[in-house]
């Protein structure tokens, strides 16, 4: 009753408007009365709810590209938060911490001394010679899964399909991913290739009981969830509690990827301690060996985080932008004709040995209309489409950018997706997948493709990630036949763009 009377008092009817005051109106014409001016939805104005909403529904991207097309180049999508679609917005602030676990690992960690130390330990394992090393690795799993792509080809074709087999080409791309990532990081692949199925161990805690989880379904549900608490963090302590599904299921599949990491790394550390660890050219060896400036390694807790990282990055972005890749280069190919696949074939298989099963990285690293391909279709599905939110520095005296001016504290982001796809820097037929546009780059162009972020923050891995796409792309375009059949491709975006499916049938290649 007393909480009942609490509820029907008159001063609550006035404290609440009061409070809603002070909480989203005040900063609106104190803190951040600099973005006053900056046009954009009535309640970005005063709160993140709008692109949190956007991010809630999968689509972000989206609607900060829409924002963009009705209100211009700088849009106001948040109470602090600003979305420049301009390239030359790329190179300021810092990174804005939105998607910890339990250690910040390099991606995330918010301290500029302490990414630079992560950042030297880590660069190590990604370097050239490194890089170079992990090819048997990646070899081993893309044969595999060739074998198991010749197994779908070689059944029985649907009627009328011309011999060509109906596949979903999106899950098994995944497979891929997460098996290469799990032998290059962890020490040896999930099995989700030899099994066809989304599944892995996981440890909630060291020394826990070892479950199995959809590493694939909890990566997407982690990066939507940690997506949208990014941008509306005053949920994260109400998170597990609130009655939609998308959070509580959301919040336990960050504790499921965070104990994917953890069996990984401590089954590795309980073997270099009893002297039985295999002896591996991976990423995780290298993280192992890896010392700081005083000679200290990493603890247990930041090599999980740094393998959480890797995992994360090295799964669900290559899979998402390998089956974007696969998607828009037959997408181009049905709507010009032998324009696209047969100039890529016929450099194929000028480049490998025919009797390969699979593509080595000495035959398809310099093949000039394969790395096109890849980068016209990384500019049209930006995986990362939203871009890396960044935070001007709360020490500093802000920003200004042409007549512009953000305070400490502002949230910034250069939309990817909107960038690669303003017809003012790429031209009239941006939206057409067309490969030979990369033969004659203006400046702004060059500037403004950035599939891999920009700067200090930018992805480390990126030589590692573009040597896995030349091969995936490589051995799938010289080993086999495709037909699309997906009419258009359709994304959901939790930390990447997510192909929804992507359905096609695959025929083995007759390449004699």
């Amino acid at each position: 009753m007393a909480l009942l009377g609490i509820l029907l008092s008159p001063w609550l009817a006035v404290a609440i408007p009061v409070w809603l005051s002070l909480y989203y109106i005040f900063p609106y014409f104190t803190t951040y009365r600099h973005l006053s001016r900056i046009p954009g939805p009535w309640s970005a104005k005063f709160s993140n709810i709008w692109v949190g909403l956007g991010a809630r529904r999968g689509q972000k991207y989206a609607a900060v590209d829409s924002a963009h097309r009705k209100y211009g180049n700088v849009v106001r999508i948040g109470f602090n938060h600003v979305s420049i679609a301009d390239e030359r917005a790329l190179n300021i602030s810092h990174y804005y911490e939105a998607f910890v676990a339990r250690t910040p690992g390099m991606f995330n960690v918010r301290d500029r001394a302490e990414h630079t130390r992560k950042r030297k330990i880590i660069s190590h394992a990604f370097s050239p010679k490194s890089v170079a090393a992990f090819e048997p690795l990646m070899a081993e799993n893309l044969q595999r899964w060739t074998a198991q792509l010749d197994r779908i080809a070689a059944s029985e074709p649907q009627q009328n399909e011309k011999h060509f087999v109906r596949f979903n080409a999106m899950p098994w791309l995944s497979y891929l991913a997460f098996d290469i990532i799990g032998d290059l990081a962890f020490g040896s692949p999930f099995g989700m290739v030899n099994k066809g199925k989304d599944e892995v161990e996981t440890q909630l805690v060291p020394g826990g009981p070892i479950s199995y989880t959809p590493a694939v379904e909890v990566l997407n549900r982690r990066g939507e969830v940690s997506s949208t608490m990014g941008l509306l963090p005053s949920l994260r302590p109400w998170a597990r509690y609130l009655p939609d599904p998308f959070f509580t299921k959301g919040i336990a599949a960050v504790e499921n990827l965070t104990g994917i990491a953890v069996v990984a790394v401590a089954s590795r550390l309980d073997a270099a301690e009893k002297g039985t660890a295999e002896s591996r050219n991976d990423i995780l060896a290298r993280l192992l060996q890896a010392r700081d400036a005083d000679g200290q390694p990493m603890g247990q807790d930041e090599l999980i985080a740094e393998a959480l990282t890797q995992l994360i990055a090295g799964s669900d972005t290559i899979s998402n932008t390998a089956c974007g890749i696969f998607y828009w280069i037959l997408h181009g190919e049905r709507g010009a004709p032998g324009t696209i696949v047969s100039r890529l074939q016929e450099e194929l298989d000028q480049a490998i040995d025919p009797k390969s099963e699979i593509a080595s990285y000495s035959e398809v690293r310099d093949l000039p209309f394969l790395r096109r391909c890849i980068d016209e279709a990384m500019r049209l599905h930006s995986t990362s489409a939203l871009g890396l939110p960044r935070l001007v520095a709360n020490n500093g005296a802000g920003i200004r950018f042409d007549d512009y001016y953000f305070p400490p504290g502002t949230v910034l982001s250069v939309p990817s997706y909107t960038i690669h796809h303003m017809q003012e820097i790429w031209g009239h037929d941006v939206e057409e997948m067309r490969p030979d546009r990369w033969l004659d780059l203006s400046a702004r162009q060059k500037a403004a493709f950035n599939p891999f972020s920009y700067g200090p923050r930018a992805c480390v891995g990126q030589n590692v990630a573009i040597m896995e796409l030349q091969l995936i792309i490589g051995t799938l375009f010289h080993r086999y036949e495709f037909v699309l059949y997906q009419p258009t491709i359709q994304s959901h975006e939790g930390f990447s763009k997510k192909p929804a499916e992507c359905h096609a049938g695959i025929l083995l290649r007759n390449r004699a």
